[in-house]
């Protein structure tokens, strides 16, 4: 039985690597504007051991300045150098024997590790500098599929952890809260707190503090996202809803979505289901998105600061996220950043030094990146790009902030502002195409005096689409184009006037 298991999982992984580097062929560079992408943001190779495999599914900052990275092998590496100006790093190994690491956070002198199967505290107690106590904080899930990882967060400002579960598959549930999310207390108490997930890719804070996690395309959701964790939630895919008996804390489950259907309606039928807060176009954008980090280095990485940075796997790039509640939901824009990177992208994490570390693997599913593994710095070379910074809602438009001041001829006419729209389908079927595709007219511009910002109104708002924005129009006041022309606004709600 667990050859022939084997064997199938081969063949699908054969079909999936025929099909994903046709479309890559197809595309080429996915922005195509990495060329320009260096002279801002520079990639620098971080090398590894020859004897050393670091496919890094974690990473977390140490007190020293020392990065410890774990990895899809279960070893965790301790970094030292990695902020050189030309790396050459030490990398000293603290533990190994674990499982499929994406999540670590540092405690007491003490990591916290998320692996498949459980949350283990991981301490050196000799001060030799290699792990020798390995403590269960929660193993309240069950694990015995590949498919079924766990991500874990940084401790919360109450000393929670949080973690996020994969399904069995893409369409069940066979283990224990499998397609959950979990609050670790500081006592160790494990709380269900969110179901309906499919595949996550990561979980952590957003700028504001508030729980956020990644979710894959897949079943129940026509493309990647991000969404709000909200404690009690529902995540949108049901055929978790088995374990309800198993969380008294949650109550009932939620009534179940109807399918095909669409969020907005959905929403209003279930009120425990949480809508997607940032969609990102399949194939445009994110294609298999996974962790993601904050950017608070005070303006070393640039002019992003308190912006989400995520990694996506199939496409070896990095992109942009920004968030805002509105009326009490969450949503927000994606935003193109850096492609060109080696491998599939895993994880993220900024250094001391405000450098973004990024590192991943091709094992499992192919990439674009060429290398089997790699471990690279994303790093700001001090000129500044002429970049959409950052797009807000209005009661009647958008407010989109920029890097550079924008010149009056372009920053002030409508034209230059192209706005479509479009949604998804909310059915069980794997993805989805973008549907009820729509082009509002932008009625004017106020640009302010200083052409940092432009305010545009539309004549139409749609709830549930996203708001696609292509700029390439505008240009700054020495004539420059913008780096990255597009974005993508979520809108789930509309402020009041």
């Amino acid at each position: 039985m667990k050859k022939e298991n084997l064997l199938l999982r081969r063949s699908i992984a054969l079909l999936t690597l025929c099909a994903t580097y046709s479309a890559a062929e197809e595309v080429g560079e996915r922005w195509g504007t990495a060329d320009r992408e260096r002279a801002y943001y520079r990639i620098v190779d971080v090398p590894t051991p020859k004897d050393v495999v670091i496919e890094a599914g974690a990473f977390t900052a140490l007190p020293d300045d020392r990065i410890a990275v774990a990895t899809r092998r279960g070893d965790i590496y301790f970094i030292s150098g990695i902020d050189e100006a030309k790396p050459q790093p030490d990398y000293h190994l603290f533990a190994s024997g674990l499982d499929e690491i994406f999540g670590l956070a540092w405690k007491d002198d003490a990591l916290y590790v998320t692996q498949s199967c459980e949350l283990t505290r991981v301490k050196d107690t000799t001060n030799d500098g290699r792990a020798d106590r390995f403590e269960v904080v929660s193993d309240a899930w069950g694990y015995g599929s590949y498919h079924e990882y766990a991500f874990g967060s940084k401790f919360d400002p109450e000393g929670n952890l949080y973690v996020a579960l994969g399904l069995s598959s893409s369409y069940h549930s066979r283990e224990l809260f499998r397609g959950w999310a979990f609050k670790i207390t500081p006592e160790g108490k494990s709380i269900p707190i969110a179901s309906g997930l499919r595949s996550p890719g990561g979980i952590g804070p957003n700028e504001h503090g508030a729980l956020f996690y990644i979710e894959s395309q897949g079943p129940w959701n026509s493309a990647c996202s991000l969404k709000f964790v909200k404690e009690g939630g529902f995540m949108g895919h049901p055929i978790s809803f088995n374990w309800y008996d198993y969380a008294p804390n949650m109550g009932k489950a939620p009534t179940a979505p109807k399918s095909p259907s669409n969020m907005m309606v959905e929403k209003e039928r279930i009120p425990e289901l949480v809508p997607y807060a940032v969609v990102f176009p399949y194939i445009s954008m994110g294609r298999s998105i996974t962790g993601f980090v904050v950017d608070q280095t005070k303006g070393k990485f640039g002019p992003f600061e308190d912006q989400m940075f995520l990694g996506d796997y199939t496409q070896s790039l990095v992109m942009r996220a920004t968030t805002e509640l509105v009326n009490g939901v969450w949503q927000g824009a994606c935003y193109p950043f850096r492609e060109g990177l080696s491998t599939g992208i895993l994880n993220v994490q900024f250094t001391p030094e405000g450098r973004l570390l990024c590192g991943g693997t091709n094992r499992g599913w192919p990439v674009r990146g060429l290398k089997a593994f790699s471990l690279e710095r994303l790093e700001w070379t001090g000129l500044m790009p002429f970049e959409i910074q950052r797009i807000t809602i209005t009661p009647d438009g958008f407010h989109i902030k920029f890097t550079k001041a924008v010149d009056t001829a372009t920053g002030s006419n409508p034209e230059s502002y192209a706005v479509t729209t479009f949604t998804h389908g909310y059915h069980q079927g794997y993805g989805g195409p973008e549907i009820d595709q729509a082009t509002p007219s932008v009625k004017s511009v106020a640009l302010a005096k200083d052409g940092l910002s432009a305010t545009i109104v539309l004549d139409k708002i749609t709830l549930g689409h996203v708001h696609a924005f292509d700029l390439g129009a505008l240009r700054s006041l020495d004539k420059e184009e913008l780096l990255h022309r597009n974005a993508y606004y979520t809108v789930n709600e509309v402020p009041k006037k």
